[in-house]
Protein backbone atom coordinates (compact mmCIF):
# COMPACT_ATOMS: atom_id res chain seq x y z
CA UNK A 1 0.00 0.00 0.00
CA UNK A 2 3.15 2.29 0.58
CA UNK A 3 5.01 1.47 -1.86
CA UNK A 4 5.12 5.01 -3.40
CA UNK A 5 6.88 6.41 -0.12
CA UNK A 6 9.46 3.77 -0.34
CA UNK A 7 12.35 3.86 -2.35
CA UNK A 8 14.96 1.55 -4.09
CA UNK A 9 17.98 0.54 -2.22
CA UNK A 10 20.46 2.62 -3.59
CA UNK A 11 24.12 1.17 -2.54
CA UNK A 12 22.87 -0.35 0.05
CA UNK A 13 21.18 3.14 1.41
CA UNK A 14 17.66 3.20 2.36
CA UNK A 15 15.93 6.30 2.27
CA UNK A 16 12.94 7.81 3.19
CA UNK A 17 9.78 8.61 1.23
CA UNK A 18 10.31 12.48 2.24
CA UNK A 19 13.77 12.63 1.38
CA UNK A 20 13.10 11.32 -2.22
CA UNK A 21 10.29 13.31 -2.47
CA UNK A 22 13.10 16.40 -2.08
CA UNK A 23 15.74 15.32 -4.29
CA UNK A 24 12.87 14.85 -7.18
CA UNK A 25 12.06 18.46 -6.65
CA UNK A 26 15.50 19.62 -6.74
CA UNK A 27 16.06 17.92 -9.91
CA UNK A 28 13.26 19.22 -11.82
CA UNK A 29 13.53 22.96 -10.49
CA UNK A 30 16.71 23.94 -12.85
CA UNK A 31 15.14 22.88 -16.18
CA UNK A 32 11.80 24.15 -15.02
CA UNK A 33 13.48 27.72 -14.28
CA UNK A 34 15.42 27.77 -17.49
CA UNK A 35 11.79 27.17 -19.47
CA UNK A 36 10.52 30.31 -18.10
CA UNK A 37 13.80 32.43 -18.28
CA UNK A 38 13.47 31.70 -21.93
CA UNK A 39 9.71 32.34 -22.67
CA UNK A 40 10.93 35.91 -20.62
CA UNK A 41 13.64 36.79 -22.98
CA UNK A 42 11.90 38.44 -26.34
CA UNK A 43 13.48 38.29 -29.50
CA UNK A 44 15.10 41.54 -30.63
CA UNK A 45 13.59 42.48 -34.25
CA UNK A 46 14.80 44.95 -36.71
CA UNK A 47 13.79 48.12 -35.80
CA UNK A 48 13.28 47.91 -31.87
CA UNK A 49 14.71 48.73 -29.01
CA UNK A 50 17.52 46.82 -27.08
CA UNK A 51 16.24 45.03 -24.56
CA UNK A 52 18.34 45.49 -21.86
CA UNK A 53 18.30 49.51 -22.31
CA UNK A 54 17.48 51.26 -19.05
CA UNK A 55 15.78 54.26 -21.28
CA UNK A 56 14.87 54.94 -24.82
CA UNK A 57 16.90 56.84 -27.28
CA UNK A 58 15.06 59.87 -28.14
CA UNK A 59 17.61 61.87 -29.95
CA UNK A 60 17.14 59.45 -33.18
CA UNK A 61 14.52 59.89 -35.57
CA UNK A 62 13.20 56.56 -35.55
CA UNK A 63 12.21 56.34 -31.48
CA UNK A 64 8.99 55.93 -30.26
CA UNK A 65 6.17 57.84 -28.42
CA UNK A 66 8.03 61.10 -27.02
CA UNK A 67 10.86 60.42 -28.85
CA UNK A 68 9.50 60.74 -32.40
CA UNK A 69 11.26 63.03 -34.89
CA UNK A 70 9.97 66.34 -34.62
CA UNK A 71 8.82 68.82 -37.60
CA UNK A 72 11.95 70.96 -39.45
CA UNK A 73 12.58 73.77 -38.02
CA UNK A 74 11.42 73.24 -34.56
CA UNK A 75 12.13 75.08 -31.82
CA UNK A 76 14.28 77.26 -33.88
CA UNK A 77 16.76 73.80 -34.95
CA UNK A 78 17.56 72.94 -38.45
CA UNK A 79 16.34 68.88 -39.19
CA UNK A 80 18.52 66.28 -37.81
CA UNK A 81 19.40 65.46 -41.53
CA UNK A 82 20.64 68.27 -43.09
CA UNK A 83 23.73 68.77 -44.08
CA UNK A 84 26.21 71.83 -42.94
CA UNK A 85 25.63 73.88 -45.86
CA UNK A 86 22.03 73.70 -45.41
CA UNK A 87 22.42 74.46 -41.16
CA UNK A 88 24.60 76.95 -42.17
CA UNK A 89 22.20 78.65 -44.78
CA UNK A 90 19.21 78.14 -42.05
CA UNK A 91 20.95 80.59 -39.76
CA UNK A 92 19.39 83.89 -39.69
CA UNK A 93 23.67 85.58 -38.83
CA UNK A 94 25.03 83.75 -41.59
CA UNK A 95 22.00 85.48 -44.30
CA UNK A 96 23.03 88.60 -42.91
CA UNK A 97 26.85 88.15 -43.16
CA UNK A 98 26.05 86.63 -46.67
CA UNK A 99 24.26 89.92 -47.67
CA UNK A 100 26.21 92.06 -46.18
CA UNK A 101 29.09 90.43 -47.98
CA UNK A 102 27.31 90.88 -51.77
CA UNK A 103 26.78 94.19 -50.78
CA UNK A 104 30.86 94.91 -50.31
CA UNK A 105 31.05 93.11 -53.88
CA UNK A 106 29.32 94.83 -55.60
CA UNK A 107 30.67 98.47 -53.94
CA UNK A 108 34.28 97.04 -55.20
CA UNK A 109 33.08 96.09 -58.68
CA UNK A 110 31.63 99.53 -59.22
CA UNK A 111 34.33 101.50 -57.81
CA UNK A 112 36.62 99.21 -59.86
CA UNK A 113 34.79 99.72 -62.84
CA UNK A 114 34.94 103.42 -62.40
CA UNK A 115 38.66 103.65 -61.93
CA UNK A 116 39.32 101.20 -65.26
CA UNK A 117 36.93 104.04 -67.35
CA UNK A 118 38.99 107.06 -66.38
CA UNK A 119 42.22 105.67 -67.30
CA UNK A 120 41.23 103.22 -70.24
CA UNK A 121 37.64 104.62 -71.41
CA UNK A 122 36.42 100.85 -72.27
CA UNK A 123 32.97 102.61 -73.43
CA UNK A 124 34.95 104.76 -76.03
CA UNK A 125 37.42 101.97 -76.82
CA UNK A 126 33.65 99.92 -78.12
CA UNK A 127 32.69 102.86 -80.52
CA UNK A 128 36.17 102.63 -81.79
CA UNK A 129 35.75 98.82 -83.15
CA UNK A 130 32.23 99.17 -84.03
CA UNK A 131 33.27 98.33 -87.82
CA UNK A 132 32.40 96.17 -90.31
CA UNK A 133 33.44 94.15 -93.72
CA UNK A 134 32.43 96.75 -95.62
CA UNK A 135 33.58 99.74 -93.51
CA UNK A 136 37.23 98.27 -93.80
CA UNK A 137 37.06 98.12 -97.50
CA UNK A 138 36.37 101.57 -98.27
CA UNK A 139 38.36 102.82 -95.82
CA UNK A 140 41.13 101.11 -97.07
CA UNK A 141 40.22 102.61 -100.32
CA UNK A 142 40.23 106.37 -99.26
CA UNK A 143 43.99 105.71 -97.61
CA UNK A 144 45.07 104.66 -101.40
CA UNK A 145 43.00 106.88 -103.04
CA UNK A 146 41.97 110.10 -101.00
CA UNK A 147 42.06 112.05 -104.10
CA UNK A 148 38.74 110.94 -105.21
CA UNK A 149 36.77 111.46 -101.66
CA UNK A 150 34.67 115.03 -101.72
CA UNK A 151 32.92 114.99 -98.35
CA UNK A 152 35.21 114.66 -94.94
CA UNK A 153 32.80 115.53 -93.12
CA UNK A 154 31.81 113.25 -89.90
CA UNK A 155 28.43 112.50 -89.26
CA UNK A 156 26.95 113.10 -85.77
CA UNK A 157 23.44 111.70 -84.69
CA UNK A 158 22.45 113.86 -80.95
CA UNK A 159 25.76 115.65 -81.06
CA UNK A 160 26.92 112.30 -81.07
CA UNK A 161 29.61 110.46 -84.20
CA UNK A 162 27.85 107.79 -85.43
CA UNK A 163 29.93 104.66 -85.44
CA UNK A 164 32.35 103.88 -87.91
CA UNK A 165 30.62 101.00 -89.53
CA UNK A 166 28.15 103.83 -90.95
CA UNK A 167 30.55 106.53 -91.66
CA UNK A 168 33.70 106.25 -93.53
CA UNK A 169 34.92 109.17 -92.14
CA UNK A 170 35.19 108.52 -88.78
CA UNK A 171 38.12 106.94 -87.14
CA UNK A 172 38.76 103.80 -86.13
CA UNK A 173 41.20 101.45 -83.83
CA UNK A 174 40.67 98.08 -85.94
CA UNK A 175 42.89 99.23 -89.55
CA UNK A 176 45.50 100.32 -87.24
CA UNK A 177 45.76 97.35 -84.80
CA UNK A 178 45.54 95.37 -87.33
CA UNK A 179 48.21 97.22 -89.90
CA UNK A 180 50.27 97.60 -87.10
CA UNK A 181 50.24 93.50 -86.01
CA UNK A 182 50.86 92.70 -89.96
CA UNK A 183 53.77 95.48 -90.08
CA UNK A 184 55.68 93.36 -87.61
CA UNK A 185 55.00 89.93 -89.30
CA UNK A 186 55.91 91.66 -92.85
CA UNK A 187 58.84 92.65 -91.42
CA UNK A 188 59.77 89.56 -89.74
CA UNK A 189 59.27 87.97 -93.17
CA UNK A 190 61.87 90.32 -95.17
CA UNK A 191 64.25 89.89 -92.16
CA UNK A 192 63.88 85.90 -92.60
CA UNK A 193 64.50 86.31 -96.73
CA UNK A 194 67.64 88.25 -95.91
CA UNK A 195 68.61 85.58 -93.15
CA UNK A 196 69.13 88.14 -90.44
CA UNK A 197 65.68 87.36 -88.68
CA UNK A 198 65.94 87.15 -84.67
CA UNK A 199 63.62 87.43 -82.27
CA UNK A 200 65.89 90.24 -80.61
CA UNK A 201 65.36 92.10 -83.91
CA UNK A 202 61.42 91.74 -84.61
CA UNK A 203 61.43 92.63 -81.18
CA UNK A 204 62.75 95.85 -81.84
CA UNK A 205 61.39 96.76 -85.00
CA UNK A 206 57.94 96.13 -83.28
CA UNK A 207 59.39 98.42 -79.77
CA UNK A 208 60.60 101.34 -82.30
CA UNK A 209 56.88 101.72 -84.47
CA UNK A 210 55.39 101.85 -80.99
CA UNK A 211 58.06 104.27 -79.45
CA UNK A 212 58.14 106.69 -82.49
CA UNK A 213 53.68 106.27 -82.30
CA UNK A 214 53.90 107.48 -78.69
CA UNK A 215 56.40 110.06 -79.53
CA UNK A 216 54.10 111.76 -82.09
CA UNK A 217 51.17 111.78 -79.71
CA UNK A 218 53.36 113.36 -77.01
CA UNK A 219 54.57 115.81 -79.21
CA UNK A 220 50.74 116.63 -80.94
CA UNK A 221 49.09 117.06 -77.76
CA UNK A 222 52.00 119.42 -76.32
CA UNK A 223 51.95 121.51 -79.77
CA UNK A 224 47.82 122.09 -79.62
CA UNK A 225 48.48 122.90 -75.88
CA UNK A 226 50.47 126.18 -76.80
CA UNK A 227 48.74 126.70 -79.28
CA UNK A 228 45.75 127.09 -77.87
CA UNK A 229 43.14 125.08 -79.61
CA UNK A 230 39.94 123.63 -78.52
CA UNK A 231 38.99 121.19 -80.42
CA UNK A 232 37.43 117.59 -80.00
CA UNK A 233 40.04 115.82 -81.50
CA UNK A 234 40.95 112.94 -78.49
CA UNK A 235 44.13 111.11 -77.98
CA UNK A 236 42.38 108.32 -79.36
CA UNK A 237 41.34 110.31 -82.58
CA UNK A 238 45.02 110.75 -82.59
CA UNK A 239 46.30 107.59 -82.35
CA UNK A 240 43.62 106.30 -84.62
CA UNK A 241 45.13 109.09 -87.64
CA UNK A 242 48.52 108.34 -87.08
CA UNK A 243 48.13 104.50 -87.13
CA UNK A 244 46.65 104.72 -90.49
CA UNK A 245 50.14 105.04 -92.22
CA UNK A 246 50.59 101.62 -91.29
CA UNK A 247 49.21 100.40 -94.20
CA UNK A 248 51.40 102.00 -96.53
CA UNK A 249 54.38 100.72 -95.14
CA UNK A 250 53.21 97.46 -95.33
CA UNK A 251 52.07 97.80 -99.32
CA UNK A 252 55.77 99.15 -99.77
CA UNK A 253 57.22 96.25 -97.66
CA UNK A 254 55.32 93.32 -99.78
CA UNK A 255 56.33 95.07 -103.08
CA UNK A 256 59.98 95.77 -102.00
CA UNK A 257 60.16 91.35 -101.70
CA UNK A 258 58.23 91.01 -104.92
CA UNK A 259 59.89 93.65 -107.13
CA UNK A 260 62.74 94.97 -105.48
CA UNK A 261 63.47 98.41 -104.63
CA UNK A 262 62.12 99.86 -107.89
CA UNK A 263 58.89 98.10 -106.55
CA UNK A 264 59.62 99.36 -102.96
CA UNK A 265 59.89 102.92 -103.85
CA UNK A 266 57.22 103.37 -106.33
CA UNK A 267 54.60 101.80 -104.12
CA UNK A 268 55.90 103.45 -100.59
CA UNK A 269 55.92 106.80 -102.53
CA UNK A 270 52.24 106.80 -103.44
CA UNK A 271 51.07 105.70 -100.38
CA UNK A 272 53.10 108.48 -98.85
CA UNK A 273 51.38 110.94 -100.94
CA UNK A 274 47.92 108.98 -100.09
CA UNK A 275 48.72 109.43 -96.26
CA UNK A 276 49.75 113.07 -96.55
CA UNK A 277 46.46 114.45 -98.40
CA UNK A 278 44.36 112.13 -96.15
CA UNK A 279 45.64 113.94 -92.95
CA UNK A 280 45.82 117.33 -94.13
CA UNK A 281 41.81 116.99 -95.19
CA UNK A 282 41.16 115.11 -92.17
CA UNK A 283 42.72 117.14 -89.45
CA UNK A 284 41.86 120.44 -91.19
CA UNK A 285 38.47 119.93 -90.02
CA UNK A 286 39.26 118.89 -86.96
CA UNK A 287 41.32 121.72 -86.18
CA UNK A 288 41.04 124.78 -88.14
CA UNK A 289 37.07 124.01 -88.43
CA UNK A 290 37.14 124.97 -84.47
CA UNK A 291 39.06 128.39 -85.55
CA UNK A 292 36.79 129.29 -87.96
CA UNK A 293 33.46 128.74 -85.31
CA UNK A 294 35.65 131.16 -82.41
CA UNK A 295 35.41 134.03 -84.77
CA UNK A 296 39.47 134.10 -85.98
CA UNK A 297 40.54 135.20 -88.75
CA UNK A 298 41.61 132.76 -91.43
CA UNK A 299 44.89 135.19 -91.76
CA UNK A 300 45.33 135.53 -88.49
CA UNK A 301 48.24 134.71 -86.17
CA UNK A 302 46.97 131.75 -84.42
CA UNK A 303 45.27 130.20 -87.18
CA UNK A 304 48.49 130.10 -89.17
CA UNK A 305 50.16 128.49 -86.53
CA UNK A 306 47.06 126.07 -86.35
CA UNK A 307 47.33 125.45 -89.82
CA UNK A 308 51.38 125.01 -89.98
CA UNK A 309 50.66 122.15 -87.30
CA UNK A 310 48.50 120.66 -89.40
CA UNK A 311 50.59 120.06 -92.74
CA UNK A 312 53.68 119.43 -89.64
CA UNK A 313 51.90 116.01 -88.36
CA UNK A 314 50.94 115.57 -92.17
CA UNK A 315 54.55 116.07 -93.58
CA UNK A 316 55.63 113.91 -90.65
CA UNK A 317 53.66 110.56 -91.74
CA UNK A 318 55.97 110.34 -95.11
CA UNK A 319 59.71 110.52 -93.28
CA UNK A 320 58.40 107.83 -90.59
CA UNK A 321 57.23 105.65 -93.37
CA UNK A 322 60.72 105.54 -95.36
CA UNK A 323 62.49 105.71 -91.80
CA UNK A 324 60.44 102.26 -90.51
CA UNK A 325 60.89 100.70 -93.61
CA UNK A 326 64.11 101.43 -95.97
CA UNK A 327 66.06 98.85 -93.91
CA UNK A 328 63.76 95.75 -94.84
CA UNK A 329 64.16 95.90 -98.55
CA UNK A 330 67.15 95.32 -100.09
Amino acid sequence: MHEQDEAPPLGGTHFSGETVNKIKQLICQPALSSRSSKRRIPVSQPGMADPHQLFDDTSSAQSRGYGAQRAPGGLGYAPASASPQEAFLADPVSNMAMAYGSSLAAQGKELVDKNIDRFIPVTKLKYYFAVDTMYVGKKLGLLFFPYLHQDWEVQYQQDTPVAPRFDVNAPDLYIPAMAFITYVLVAGLALGTQDRFSPDLLGLQASSALAWLTLEVLAILLSLYLVTVNTDLTTIDLVAFLGYKYVGMIGGVLMGLLFGKIGYYLVLGWCCVSIFVFMIRTLRLKILAEAAAEGVPVRGARNQLRMYLTMAVAAAQPLLMYWLTFHLVR
